[in-house]
């Protein structure tokens, strides 16, 4: 009787490609009439595909095949008897298995190292930047999420201006040679809230964001009129 194990450990065979062809041969017409068995092999390709992005394929040298096959024909010495055939299919049935296992540890070894360094490589997705004098208190700092790209300006000492209106700026070599505006800070100095989806995150990274104080209604000519307060993004810890 077929066991749950024996289905597994010959579907891990077929995708590592340890049989010989005629045994996948086999395999390959078995699993259009047992379901079990395509869904294992199906489960061990799934399980497997990460290596096929992160390794790429060598041929073996021409003739390889031969050679090993010459080399095993061949006596080592005068004294070497030759080798009883269903001893060494014994053998070579035991050195499949032994390579099966093997791979398959090396192969779950790889996918636990590239998920581990895959959360090593994490990027921090959250900034924030603060624009301030010198060593005074900040009079802005943003915040922002490169995930989704939302923007959040809070007022730390920034004070209302009669008829004037602070203005927020974006400047970037990738955007063009001027800042470009990303709208007016709220009026009442309440948290001001951007979306600024059509700008890629990277971009983001590593732009120059400004604030100013324009004429109320903002800047008349689309530029900053008066000297800007400048920050850069940093990340921000979770």
């Amino acid at each position: 009787m077929t066991t749950d194990n024996d289905i597994d450990a010959t579907a891990g065979e077929y995708v590592l490609g340890t049989l010989d062809p005629a045994e996948r041969a086999v395999v390959a017409a078995r699993r259009l009439r047992e379901p079990a068995l395509d869904a294992a092999i199906r489960d061990w390709e799934l399980r497997l595909a990460p290596l096929d992005a992160e390794t790429r394929e060598i041929a073996p040298p021409v003739g390889l095949w031969t050679r090993i096959e010459r080399r095993l024909d061949t006596p080592t010495d005068d004294r070497a008897a030759p080798v009883e055939i269903g001893q060494l299919k014994r053998q070579v049935q035991r050195w499949r298995r032994a390579a099966f296992a093997a791979s398959a540890i090396a192969a779950a070894l790889v996918l636990a190292i590239g998920v581990r360094e895959q959360v090593y490589r994490a990027q921090p997705t959250n900034f924030v930047g603060v624009f301030q004098h010198g060593d005074v208190q900040p009079v802005f700092y943003l915040t922002i999420d490169l995930k989704t790209r939302e923007l959040t300006l809070r007022p730390v000492s920034a004070e209302r201006q009669p008829g004037k209106t602070y203005q927020l700026w974006i400047a970037s070599n990738e955007i063009g040679p001027a800042p470009q505006s990303l709208g007016l800070v709220n009026d009442d100095l309440a948290p001001t809230r951007k979306s600024l989806t059509e700008f890629d995150p990277a971009l983001l990274q590593r732009a120059t964001f400004g604030v100013s104080l324009e004429p109320e209604g903002g800047s008349p000519t689309g530029r900053p009129t008066s000297p800007a307060l400048h920050a850069k993004l940093l990340p921000a810890t979770n």
